[in-house]
């Protein structure tokens, strides 16, 4: 029988700084906050932490980050690459290190003054990436560019409509209403609001997009045995995936010969694999929402719905608590804070733990995706 995953680790602590357009530390200073919090929350001492897992656009190295949080001497460590698309695959590396050995207490994290910050498509000194020599000429420079292309091409393929985007961008918006440290906490959104709101991409408005943050968040793996000795309860890492699709080309996916079949359906395929329980027994998911017309998409690559129903499933408050499938109940990228993904892990801990702001009674396992439209990463989490 082949190895698996399944249910040999769990995340113990979860940690986070406040969320805001500008905040004053660096953010080396913001992740060594976010990872002394999730190892308080663990109840793990930082000399204890022998891994480490982040983002290969990370600005703050573990170098750095051990010494600054007092790691002890450490065994494993590793870069996930590709933005958004990195978040649930540094957990993956963690859990299979310590699955395998390698290490015991991991720790990944995300930090990021991107709200503060300069844009990475506005250095110009930096040789564009092969795709983007055939698209930046033509005025695809931002990923709303290229994201706008493919939403365009969804709606004329399926019928998508900007009725279904805003669906997603209210649902989000919803639970960021009943979440404190949201960005959008206590900001409504209607929608007039979304219909006569400014172009940023065409088809893509103000509310289809991200939105720009500082903060950072860490969370904290160990073995299955060690998590159930830790202060909270905890939420075992049952399946984890990465997906890059066979001739993909990142974001601008365009002469690919189905543009539309993105990451999520390599990574859905093998995160299935290995799984107990399938789409339908998903009880809440958070579904990376760098912008809304990517929630189409991946709900069809993760098996929710048959390819160009991603659309439709988004109809009738599906996407609400008490729906269908209640979806980032945190805010997500839209209307919490935009991470590169990584408040979507903490919240689908919280919500296994029965701690989140919007919790989905009785919930038991949460899917957690990472960036669609880049090669991607993929987690179930059951409590």
């Amino acid at each position: 029988m082949a190895a698996t995953l399944k249910d040999a680790t769990a995340i113990a602590g979860i940690g986070r700084t406040p969320f805001a357009k500008r905040l004053p530390e660096s953010e080396k200073a913001l992740a060594c906050r976010a990872i002394l919090t999730a190892l308080d929350d663990a109840g793990i001492a930082p000399s204890e932490v022998d891994a480490f897992a982040s983002y290969t656009m990370e600005e703050t190295d573990e170098v750095e980050v051990a010494k600054a949080i007092g790691a002890g001497d450490v065994t494993f460590f590793a870069k996930a690459g590709y933005g958004g698309g990195g978040s649930c695959a540094t957990v993956a590396h963690l859990a299979a290190a310590i699955a395998t050995g390698q290490a015991s207490v991991g720790v990944a994290w995300r930090s990021r003054k991107r709200g503060s910050g300069p844009r990475p498509w506005t250095n110009t000194r930096v040789q564009l990436p092969t795709p983007a020599q055939w698209t930046r000429p033509y005025g695809l420079l931002r990923p709303a560019d290229e994201i706008g292309m493919l939403a365009r091409r969804y709606m004329h393929e399926y019928g998508a409509t900007r009725d279904h985007f805003f669906n997603v961008a209210l649902a989000c918006r919803n639970r960021a209403n009943q979440n404190p440290a949201a960005m959008m906490y206590e900001r409504p959104l209607t929608r007039e609001m979304y219909m006569t709101a400014r172009w940023i991409s065409e088809p893509l408005c103000l509310f289809d997009n991200c939105l720009e943050t500082d903060g950072a968040l860490a969370c904290v793996v160990v073995s299955a045995e060690r998590a159930r000795d830790c202060r909270r309860r905890p939420v075992y890492i049952h399946s984890a995936a990465q997906g890059l699709p066979s001739q993909h080309h990142g974001m601008v996916n365009y002469w690919n010969d189905d543009p539309l079949s993105g990451p999520s359906w390599t990574a859905g395929r093998q995160l299935w694999k290995t799984a107990d329980f399938g789409p339908q027994d998903v009880d809440v998911a958070q579904i990376y929402d760098a912008f809304t017309a990517l929630i189409p998409l991946s709900l069809e690559g993760y098996g929710f719905c048959a390819r160009g129903e991603g659309a439709a499933f988004t109809e009738g408050g599906a996407l609400e608590i008490g729906g269908r499938l209640p979806l980032n109940t945190s805010g997500g990228g839209l209307s919490e804070a935009y991470v590169h993904g990584f408040n979507l892990i903490t919240e689908g801990v919280s919500q296994l733990r029965g701690t989140s702001t919007a919790q989905v009674p009785g919930a038991t396992t949460c899917l957690v995706t990472a960036g669609e439209g880049v090669p991607t990463s993929a987690l179930l989490l059951r409590s």
